[in-house]
């Protein structure tokens, strides 16, 4: 009878609090669609790890065995970017160069969180991993806290995955901030006539291996993978690869790093006041990134003939397609005439690129305190 009641008599009031946390994630991800393939499973994760003496995790629970061996290898990140370059399209990007410089503007809110946090109390590393979520990238998060603050996993992951699904919430408002109508009525042709050869489609991921690589070798796990998986997409002769790292290696490893994930979530670790410092920050870094691309942009104008759209510069952060999306919906609500959408994407797959290269800078110079 005492087994029957152990779970029963285990519970205490921060088992409910992250109940509630876990109903939460998957509320949101069934009903409201944020992020659902990756807050659903977070969310659940969230519960098993929660229920008294689950079996679920432990030395010998599969969710632990899962941590070890995806997390804290690293390998789980490394596999999703395999399956993100298989999806992304650089072509608009190389079309016009100058969105490249977006990618990078909007890095900004990484550097200044690292310095907010720093200035809160947080060590350097603790502090970086927190700025890392203003990448709006998961996995380059999971991927950097796992290397320099693994006891902030949980509150950054959940931070970056909740943030990233609320990126038509976050930006909108921001950007509305600091731009006039008339800034956000830019009309900005689709350059069709510039093609992209199938040579450089090929070459362009190699080169950026290379360069990023020597520039951050701390880095060549994330850009490679990604770029490896761009490769598998552009060179044409592995198709059925391409398909397989888009599908099913994509479904699996979100699979199991969202339920991984949401299993680090236990009310000892999750339920304390860095928490819930991690999970303000980390608005403060999207806000910031938002932000310093808007205003490059901006700044940008001043020396340019043929003006850039402001709200190009939000694109820059790392959550594609989504900020590109949300971006071109304001531009047609400003201006039914202004489709931007192709220009959204291409600053926002040098997001992609830029929040990787950002995060092995930050490795690379962190690693060593």
């Amino acid at each position: 009878m005492d087994q029957l009641m152990i779970g029963f008599l285990g519970l205490s009031w921060k088992h409910f609090v992250m109940f509630g946390i876990g109903f939460l994630l998957i509320y949101l991800a069934i009903a409201k669609e944020y992020e659902p393939v990756l807050l659903l499973p977070i969310g659940f994760g969230a519960l098993l790890c929660n229920i008294p003496f689950s079996s679920a995790v432990g030395p010998e629970g599969p969710l632990t065995i899962l941590h070890h061996a995806g997390i804290v290898t690293e390998l789980f990140p490394c596999l999703i970017f395999v399956a993100v370059g298989a999806m992304c399209d650089f072509s608009p990007m190389l079309k016009n160069p100058v969105l490249m410089l977006f990618g990078a503007a909007a890095q900004f809110g990484i550097f200044a969180t690292i310095i907010f946090a720093a200035f809160l109390g947080f060590d350097i590393k603790e502090a970086a991993s927190i700025g890392i979520i203003g990448a709006a990238d998961g996995p380059t998060t999971i991927y950097v806290a796992t290397k320099l603050a693994p006891e902030l996993l949980a509150p950054l992951s959940v931070a970056a995955y909740s943030y990233m699904s609320l990126v038509p919430i976050i930006q909108p408002p921001v950007i509305k901030a600091l731009t006039t109508k008339k800034e956000r009525s830019i009309l900005m042709p689709v350059k069709e006539d510039v093609p992209v050869s199938r040579m450089v489609r090929i070459l362009f991921p190699i080169a950026v291996t290379l360069i990023a690589g020597i520039i951050a070798p701390i880095s060549v796990a994330l850009v490679g993978m990604l770029m490896f998986g761009n490769l598998i997409k552009e060179c044409g002769v592995v198709e059925r690869l391409s398909r397989a790292s888009q599908e099913e290696l994509a479904n699996l490893v979100t699979l199991l790093l969202g339920i991984t994930i949401g299993a680090t979530m236990t009310a000892e670790q999750f339920l304390n006041v860095k928490t819930i410092m991690v999970m303000g920050m980390g608005i403060i870094a999207f806000v910031f990134d938002t932000a310093g691309g808007v205003l490059f942009a901006k700044g940008l104008n001043l020396f340019l003939k043929e003006k850039i759209n402001p709200m190009i510069g939000a694109c820059g952060i790392s959550a594609f397609p989504m900020s590109a999306r949300v971006i071109a919906k304001m531009a047609l609500a400003e201006n039914k005439r202004n489709y931007i959408i192709m220009h959204a994407v291409g600053a926002n797959v040098s997001g992609q690129l830029g929040s990787i290269i950002a995060g092995g800078l930050v490795l690379a110079i962190v690693a060593g305190f």
